[in-house]
This record gives C-alpha cells, sequence and structure tokens, in this order.
C-alpha cells in the first residue's frame, strides 16, 4: 500500500495547483478544489504513518517509473517522514482553512479578494514540502526545496507593499546562497561517490578520506542551517516572515524552517554518523537557543517576538541532533512535531489580535481578554505550552531533551542543558510580557479597541476555527504524549540502525547489526 500511495502527497497538489490556475475565475471552486486535495493529502499522510510504523522494517520505497534505485526517483516512507509529512499536511490543511476565512473576511471589510495565483502556489508549496520529506536522493531532496521556495517567493510578495517587496528581496537573496552551496554541495558528492542516492550514499561516503567527508557535511549544513534559520545563519528570518500575510507567515515560521531541520536529521544519521562534527552542531544549538531568545525579549511587536521565539527553539532540535543518541533524536524529532504546530497556532493568533485590534505592535494593544476573550484563550495556551510549562507537550519534549544530554554527561551536554532552562524562563518571560501587556493592561492610546470590533465576530469564524483547531491538536500532543514519543522513539532507533532505510530503497535482504562497512565502489 505504501509503494502505491507513497507519490501521491506530491502529484496531487501538483495536478490541483494546475486545474486551480485554470479555474481562476472561479474563485469558489478553486477554494473546493484545494480543501478537497489538501484534505485527501492528509488523510493519505495518515495512511502512510500507520502503514509505516507497523511495517517489520519501519521503511519502504517506491521508484517512479519502476527503474532501478540507482537510476530513478526513489520515494521513501519511513517512520520520520511519515511523521514530517501528517504533521506537515495538518499544517497546510488547516492554515488553508484559515486563509479563506481571512480572504472572506477582507471582503466583508471592503479589502481586495486574495488574488487567483494564491491557490496554485499553494499548492506547489504544498508538494515541494512533501517531496522533500518523501525524497530518497539529494538531488530529489534539492527539486523539493527549489519547488517550496519558487511558491514561497510568490506567496511571500501577495500583496505587492513596500515591506513585502523589501522582506522578499531578503528571503530571496538567503534561499539563493543557501540553493547554490547545497547545489555545489550535490556536485562535490557526485563526484566524489558517483552517486546522489542517499542508500547507497550510505554505504560509500564511509570509503572516503576523513577531509572529504568533512568538506561534504560542512557544505550540506551550511545549506540546511540556512534554511533552518540557525545561528549565526538565522539573521534573515525575522526580517523576512512577519511582513507576509498572517496565513503565510504561519506556515512559513511552522513549516519551512522544519523541512531544514529534517534535512539536518537525515544527512547527520545515514550520512555522517561518525559524529566528526556533532560538537560543533551542539555549541551551535547553545548560540542558536541564546541569541534567539534575547532577541525575542527586546522586540516591541508581536509577531517580530514569535519570530525570534522561532529562532531559539530551532536550537532545542539541534540539540537532540547534536547529541547523536536514540534519546537525543527521539527529542529532537518529537519536539520537531511539536514546535511545528505551536509556532503554527501562535502565528495564527497573533493574526486574529492583527485583524480585530489592527496592529501587532505591542504597545497599541491591551484590553484584550476583555473584549475578545476566545482569542486571549487561544494565544495563551500555546504561548504556555512554548514556554514548556508543565503538563503540555512543550515541557515533555524539553524534559526529554534535557535527559539525553544528562545521559551523555559531557560537559558541553550539561552547557546545554543548562542553556536550554535557561531559554526556556526566558521564553515564559517574553510569551507572559506580550500576555499581560496586549491582554491584561489597561488600554492607554485613543485608537485601541474600547469593544470587540466587528471583524472579531461572524466573520471570522472560520480564522477562530481553525485556530481553535490547531490548539486542540497542539493539546492531543500532550494527551497522547506517551505513544507519541515512543513513535519518535522507534524513528531515532531506525535512522541510527541505518539499515531499515538502505534495505527500502535498494531491496537488499537485511542482516542482523548495523550496516556494513561503507566501500567503494558500484553497488
Amino acid at each position: 500500500m505504501i509503494r502505491v500511495l507513497a507519490p501521491l502527497p506530491v502529484l496531487l497538489p501538483l495536478l490541483a495547483a494546475g486545474l486551480t490556475l485554470v479555474l481562476g475565475r472561479f474563485p469558489r471552486l478553486q477554494r473546493t478544489v484545494a480543501v478537497a486535495v489538501l484534505g485527501a493529502v492528509l488523510g493519505i499522510s495518515v495512511v502512510l504513518l500507520v502503514n509505516a510504523n507497523a511495517s517489520a522494517l519501519g521503511a519502504e520505497a517506491t521508484t517512479v517509473g519502476g527503474w532501478p534505485a540507482e537510476l530513478g526517483i526513489s520515494l521513501v516512507v519511513d517512520r520520520l517522514s511519515a511523521v514530517m509529512l501528517v504533521v506537515g499536511t495538518t499544517v497546510t490543511f488547516g492554515v488553508l482553512l484559515y486563509a479563506i476565512g481571512q480572504g472572506s473576511a477582507d471582503a466583508r471589510e471592503g479589502d481586495p479578494p486574495p488574488v487567483s495565483i494564491f491557490y496554485p502556489t499553494y499548492l506547489v508549496l504544498t508538494a515541494g514540502v512533501c517531496n522533500a520529506f518523501l525524497a530518497a536522493d539529494l538531488f530529489n531532496l534539492f527539486v523539493g526545496f527549489e519547488v517550496l521556495l519558487a511558491a514561497s517567493y510568490v506567496l511571500l510578495t501577495l500583496g505587492g507593499t513596500g515591506p513585502r517587496i523589501r522582506a522578499g528581496v531578503t528571503y530571496v537573496v538567503m534561499s539563493l546562497l543557501s540553493s547554490t552551496i547545497f547545489l555545489i554541495g550535490i556536485g562535490f558528492t557526485y563526484a566524489a561517490t558517483g552517486t546522489l542516492n542517499l542508500a547507497q550514499l550510505a554505504e560509500r561516503i564511509g570509503a572516503l578520506p576523513e577531509a572529504t567527508q568533512t568538506l561534504l557535511q560542512v557544505a550540506l549544513l551550511v545549506a540546511f542551517g540556512i534554511k533552518a534559520a540557525v545561528f549565526p545563519l538565522s539573521a534573515w528570518l525575522p526580517d523576512s516572515y512577519p511582513t507576509a500575510p498572517t496565513p503565510i507567515t504561519a506556515v512559513f515560521a511552522g513549516l519551512l524552517t522544519k523541512v531544514g531541520v529534517y534535512a539536518i536529521i537525515r544527512v547527520q544519521t545515514l550520512l555522517f554518523p561518525s559524529g566528526a562534527l556533532d560538537g560543533l552542531l551542539l555549541w551551535t544549538a547553545l548560540a542558536t537557543m541564546l541569541v534567539g531568545i534575547l532577541g525575542a525579549i527586546a522586540q516591541t511587536d508581536l509577531k517580530r517576538m514569535l519570530s525570534f521565539t522561532l529562532v531559539s527553539h530551532i536550537g532545542y532540535m539541534v540539540f537532540g541532533i547534536g547529541l547523536a543518541t536514540t534519546a537525543g533524536f527521539a527529542g529532537a524529532i518529537f519536539y520537531v512535531a511539536h514546535h511545528i504546530l505551536i509556532q503554527t497556532t501562535l502565528f495564527l493568533a497573533a493574526g486574529l489580535v492583527e485583524f480585530g485590534a489592527g496592529s501587532t505592535l505591542i504597545s497599541r494593544l491591551g484590553g484584550l481578554a476583555r473584549v475578545a476573550p476566545v482569542i486571549a484563550v487561544l494565544f495563551f495556551v500555546p504561548a504556555m505550552n512554548l514556554a514548556g510549562i508543565p503538563p503540555l507537550s512543550g515541557f515533555i519534549g524539553k524534559l526529554g531533551l534535557l535527559e539525553a544530554g544528562a545521559q551523555v554527561g559531557s560537559p558541553l551536554a550539561w552547557a546545554l542543558v543548562g542553556g536550554s532552562v535557561l531559554t526556556s524562563l526566558l521564553t515564559l518571560y517574553a510569551v507572559a510580557k506580550v500576555w499581560n501587556r496586549a491582554f491584561w493592561h489597561p488600554v492607554e492610546n485613543d485608537d485601541a479597541p474600547e469593544s470587540e470590533p466587528g471583524p472579531m465576530r461572524s466573520q471570522v469564524r472560520l480564522m477562530v476555527g481553525a485556530t481553535a483547531g490547531f490548539t486542540v491538536v497542539t493539546l492531543g500532543l500532550t494527551v497522547f504524549a506517551g505513544p507519541l514519543y515512543g513513535l519518535a522513539d522507534r524513528a531515532a532507533q531506525d535512522l541510527l540502525a541505518r539499515r531499515p532505510y538502505v534495505d527500502a530503497v535498494l531491496h537488499q535482504p537485511a542482516p542482523a547489526g548495523p550496516v556494513a562497512a561503507p566501500v567503494g565502489g558500484a553497488p
């Protein structure tokens, strides 16, 4: 079943993008097609996850067109990619509903309706994300990145305002830089090994000289580090994301940076298991946490504050990756899933605040808990989850990473444990400051809302409903944390074993024990 369904999360959105482009003059039909297709992709992703988790091997691959794996385009569904598919398609489907609600509310308020290119571009973005999660070779991963980046260029600049164009220029420049470095890394990898297939690379790359391996690893980590907004490669993000429309910002902040994190996890476990740069990753994780959260504390705009917390909490994921243990990767995988949903929810809640109050400047907000109590709750719950308040999933994910660091027990690991606790406390301070000022502090300026604004009533029911749905899903991560963390642990075991992934792609019988010592030559 996996082999039949695996291409559909990529193919269905691409086909729907073409159809919605043809239906450009019929926005209702565009919306219907987009919702139906993304709903179907979400359902398919859930089926893929259930089957991958139930599989004895834990992974299954299909090669498009029936070509041999060495020549064709292989797609792999293992526990990690299936989890990312489910979480990613949940985000794209839910945010689409929010975007439809916002478009309807804008139209009722007299603003221009969303341009007809939105739905095709959004579907292309979804296809690129799904392709990146399923790709079994470096070049197809590059294609997935470029598809989603090309779509994101359009989405980021929708409306054509000056701030969006300026932010789009920064985003495009950094994305092109990342893609160029990635392409150079791909060229070096092919020149050194004769293949770009990840399973073959897992068997060949260990035979290369250590200096060559380090060069390839650095090139790929820098490319993915820019995409994931890892410090010091993260300066572009806080200036780029807040200017976009709220649905786009939510998808970008919640999902796109995690595609970069996913790529780091995949190449670190599959291609570079020796751990040569694990220490560097740990130092980078610590710097990302602290620099990001200090930047968040200094912000006076809600969206910019959330953008800096996004950067900061990428550090938790890199922390787990740098530990390079089963517990570390399990914590990182769980935290990636948690953070995608939490960050998306927070940006959608911030969009509701902006839609109703007319601003996200904290100095212009006040008293929202009285005039919009539902929105106050929809912000408070994910904010506390982001800060890691027990017993929410943020606390569970951070606790897992802290335990993994304590198990390693090195001075650097303990420094990360301390840095993680400090970052969590500072996150609580940052979100509590916003909560107090925007929702409870008395209104000080004359243009602040004295009563519930009109747009926050029936016109935005779909927006509020989508945000509430995400809030319920994030609470579900807490309720079902046990089995979900168990799934993350099994995915981590598969990643470190490497054998399930290699066998799924190359269709080799699985021997006992880890992957044999890598050798060069033809497969």
